[in-house]
């Protein structure tokens, strides 16, 4: 069980998001905001979060703009040095760049500026001082690995679970601590035998804020349990919010492929998880080439599965993701017009 516990750790999707929960040496004019409060998790009270750290958040989670949110947390974090969300999205970026010695740093800085928080803010302060520490596992398990890293993994875990729990004594209905919470229960729920993830269901549903991460999460799940088709009515709420986000039609072509192959491999499903493959890989050079390799290699499966091909898309995703540089090329090869050879593709894919 341990082992499937930390397998979750690693792969688990709260990574990315476990800033709720690459770039330019000069920013331009449009980063030049004027300092005001901006939270993105309350419609009422906001806290004091920062509007440069608001601005890479939104730009992140409502765009999916990976490099313009990196572009915000750089000023943020000479401007707005006591938001502990700004240290943990950069955290995040370095998790998804492998970056691990970056991760390790900002997991830490997170954790010490979350506990500095518990003083005047308690709530937010708990839950980014239980995020820190869920980063710091993460790091631990990808250096040292599931057998050597679990002990110290384990006492991190621990930690997490404190911080929130305090956080929910304090108050439990805060939105920004049950989408974090909701994400984490609900990964370990869909993950772990014996679970019962309807707690976390309702918590995302009910108390967590803003909407398209909820919908977005519990799409995640209803997908991880074989409910397809309350996992497509969730990406489609998610796609009513943020129908221009690259991640969540990714994910929903994902659905649809799981979709077509429990229906005898329908292929008009499988058109249109090629249609919104097609919609995220138009954005490939605002995302991490890492992920963008994966959405190009998933498309490719998929198309060789509608017109029976033979693309070689293990050599097409390596060549993407080993490429220079952190953000994906902005032109990718037209799948379904490639003759190549596997031993010639690595050359003719170089950005």
């Amino acid at each position: 069980m341990q082992k499937k516990i930390f397998s979750w750790w690693q792969k688990s999707q709260i990574l990315k998001l476990i800033s709720v929960i690459y770039s330019a040496s000069l920013m331009s004019l449009s980063l030049e905001i004027s300092p005001a409060i901006g939270d993105p998790f309350r419609q009422q009270n906001p806290n004091n979060i920062g509007e440069r750290t608001e601005a890479a958040f939104k730009s992140m989670f409502e765009e999916g703009n990976y490099q313009k949110a990196q572009d915000y947390l750089k000023v943020a974090e000479s401007q707005e040095i006591n938001e502990p969300l700004v240290y943990a999205m950069l955290a995040s970026l370095h998790y998804l760049d492998e970056n691990w010695e970056s991760l390790k740093l900002y997991a830490q800085k997170t954790t010490e500026v979350g506990k500095n928080l518990i003083v005047t803010n308690p709530v937010r302060g708990h839950i980014y001082a239980a995020t820190g520490h869920f980063l710091e596992g993460a790091y631990i398990l990808s250096k040292e690995g599931t057998l050597k890293g679990t002990p110290k993994a384990l006492q991190k875990l621990r930690k997490v679970l404190s911080h929130f729990e305090a956080a929910e004594r304090i108050n439990s209905s805060d939105p920004e601590l049950n989408l974090l919470k909701g994400y984490m229960d609900l990964m370990l729920a869909v993950n772990l035998p014996f679970s019962d993830p309807g707690k976390a269901i309702d918590r995302l549903k009910e108390q967590a804020y803003p909407h398209h991460l909820a919908y977005r999460g519990l799409a995640v799940a209803y997908r991880d349990l074989d409910k397809i088709e309350k996992a497509l009515e969730y990406v489609d709420q998610a796609l009513s919010e943020v129908p221009n986000n690259p991640e969540v039609h990714y994910l929903k072509a994902q659905i649809l492929v799981s979709q077509a192959k429990d229906k005898d491999n329908n292929l008009s499903l499988r058109e249109k998880a090629r249609e919104n493959f097609d919609i995220a890989l138009t954005k490939s050079a605002q995302l991490p080439r890492r992920l963008v390799a994966q959405i190009f290699f998933e498309q490719c499966k998929n198309i060789n599965n509608i017109e029976d091909g033979n693309l070689p898309c293990d050599p097409m995703r390596d060549a993407i993701r080993d490429g220079v540089g952190p953000w994906g090329p902005p032109e990718l090869p037209i799948l379904s017009q490639i003759k190549t050879r596997n031993s010639k593709v690595k050359n003719n894919l170089n950005p």
